[in-house]
């Protein structure tokens, strides 16, 4: 199956190819994202030849934006971002995109948390049927606080910043929640060591 190029139609598949038979970064992109070319060009632009020792991917339509997609690359001592997200009717041209990306450093995250739901089949075995992987980083979350929280102290409260990441049987199949869990024990068992 293949996808519109950026700016191309506005009519995705409400499932999209999986991603997760693919072991390499560049053809599960390409299976996976609208717009692989932008996303590939951004990250290996940072990575410059670093080994990708794991990866994750996430697209959705938002009803609002249109199209949303992320990747997450883990090279060993830096986890690399990327984000493109279609922009809202009446906020710039038709079929403009916003293409974004975050480097964060390992040494930032303080804690690597992982829940998994079970279910029991009909014969008594646990299947996971969704995953939940969370970062915890030591920066701060910028966010504005909703109102009338934290005002009767003057300011508002401090947050760490997180990454959060979730995959189910229906959103993105056994698949992509194997490689969701391999990818945050990836990272999990790179903190706290001295980086490569």
């Amino acid at each position: 199956m293949s996808s519109p190029p950026f700016g191309g139609s506005n009519e995705m598949p409400a499932v999209f190819p999986d991603w997760s038979p693919y072991p390499d970064l560049d053809s599960a992109a390409r299976a996976y994202l609208r717009d692989p070319e932008v996303a590939l060009e951004a990250l290996f632009g940072v990575l410059r030849g670093a080994q990708v020792l794991c990866f994750t991917l996430e697209r959705f339509v938002n009803e609002v934006n249109g199209v949303w997609q992320e990747v997450v690359v883990c090279d060993g001592s830096r986890l690399v971002l990327w984000h493109g997200e279609d922009v809202a009717p009446g906020d710039g041209p038709a079929g403009a995109m916003t293409s974004s990306l975050r480097v964060v450093p390992l040494s930032t995250v303080t804690e690597v948390g992982c829940r998994r739901r079970l279910t029991r089949t009909p014969n008594g075995q646990a299947r996971v049927d969704s995953i939940d992987v969370y970062l915890l980083l030591s920066s701060v979350d910028d966010a504005v606080s909703p109102p009338g929280v934290g005002e009767e102290e003057g300011r508002a409260p401090l947050r760490h910043d997180a990454l959060r990441f979730g995959k189910t049987l229906d959103d993105g199949g056994p698949g992509q929640i194997a490689r969701l869990e391999e990818f945050s024990r990836v990272v999990a068992s790179l903190v706290g060591r001295p980086t490569l």
